[in-house]
C-alpha cells in the first residue's frame, strides 16, 4: 500500500489538471445541503491541494497521508508566504486512513481523488470507515468518492499512457485482474537532473507500482452501515444524479447520527 515516494516530487506537475476545483465545489454543495462544519480532515491529503484552499477559506483542517514524501511538500507549500496565516489552520499527521485518529473530534471528514481505492483489502475498507466514524463528533460529515468498477477496466484497456516534456517522462503500464477487480499501475519517470544543469542532459530514472482496488457500490453502502454511518446520498462525476453504470466516479455523503 505504500505509495507516492519519489513521485512526490513531480506529482504536482504530472497532476496539474486533476479536478480540485470540482471537488471543492462539491464539498462546499454538502456543506450547505447538510451543514457546514467548523474542523475538517482531509484524509489522503497528498500535496495538500484540497487541504490548503479549506484552510484558507477559514476551516481548521487536518491533513492526513500515509507518505511522508507528500506531507512533505505540502507542509512546504503551506508555509510559503502569504499562503499561511490566511483564514485558518492546518496540521498535517503521516496516519494509515485504517486506524486514524486525533484527540479530538471533527465535523468532517473528506476523502477525494479515489484514495479509498488503494485500500486492496475488504476488511481495510471496513476499518477505514471504522476509524472515520469514531474520529466523528455526532452528527459529523463523511463525504468520499470512490472509481467505479468499469473505470478501471477503461485503464487497462487505454494503456499505456505516456507523458513527454523536456523536463519530465513517464511510462504508464496497467494490468488489471478482473476476478478480483484489482488494477496494478507500473510508472517508469524520468526527471531532468537539474543539479548537473539543464544542459547536462541527465536524466534520473525511477520506478513505482501502485494498486488500485473497485468495490460494488452497494458493498460500500453495506460497509457505512456498519460502521454506524446513515447514508445521506449517492451520486457519480461531481453532481447530485444517481449513478448509471456509465458513471466514472461515484461520490457518497453519509453522517454520524446525533
Amino acid at each position: 500500500m505504500r505509495s507516492y515516494r519519489e513521485f512526490a516530487s513531480v506529482y504536482d506537475r504530472l497532476m496539474e489538471e486533476m479536478p480540485y476545483g470540482e471537488w471543492m465545489s462539491y464539498a462546499r454543495q454538502c456543506f450547505g445541503k447538510y451543514g457546514m462544519p467548523r474542523s475538517v480532515v482531509d484524509l489522503g491529503c497528498g500535496t495538500g491541494n484540497l487541504s490548503i484552499p479549506l484552510a484558507k477559506s477559514g476551516f481548521e483542517v487536518f491533513g492526513i497521508d500515509l507518505s511522508a514524501e507528500m506531507l512533505a511538500i505540502a507542509r512546504s507549500k503551506w508555509d510559503q508566504p502569504p499562503v499561511r496565516g490566511q483564514g485558518g489552520t492546518i496540521r498535517w499527521l503521516q496516519q494509515d486512513m485504517r486506524d486514524w485518529e486525533l484527540p479530538e473530534p471533527v465535523d468532517a471528514v473528506l476523502s477525494f481523488c479515489d484514495c479509498l481505492n488503494y485500500l486492496t483489502e475488504e476488511a481495510d475498507v471496513a476499518a477505514a470507515f471504522r476509524s472515520t466514524y469514531a474520529g466523528l463528533a455526532p452528527g459529523g460529515l463523511f463525504v468520499f468518492d470512490v472509481l467505479a468498477p468499469r473505470t478501471l477496466e477503461a485503464y487497462a484497456e487505454e494503456q499505456p499512457f505516456v507523458y513527454d516534456e523536456k523536463d519530465v517522462a513517464y511510462l504508464w503500464t496497467s494490468e488489471y485482474d478482473a476476478a478480483e477487480r484489482v488494477i496494478r499501475h507500473d510508472l517508469t519517470f524520468f526527471v531532468r537532473d537539474d543539479a548537473g544543469g539543464p544542459a547536462s542532459g541527465l536524466y534520473r530514472r525511477f520506478t513505482e507500482s501502485h494498486t488500485q482496488r473497485s468495490y460494488e457500490p452497494d458493498w460500500l453502502a453495506d460497509q457505512l452501515a456498519a460502521a454506524g454511518f446513515e447514508l445521506l446520498h449517492r451520486s457519480a462525476d461531481f453532481g447530485w444524479e444517481t449513478p448509471t453504470e456509465t458513471s466514472e466516479r461515484l461520490f457518497y455523503v453519509a453522517r454520524k447520527p446525533r
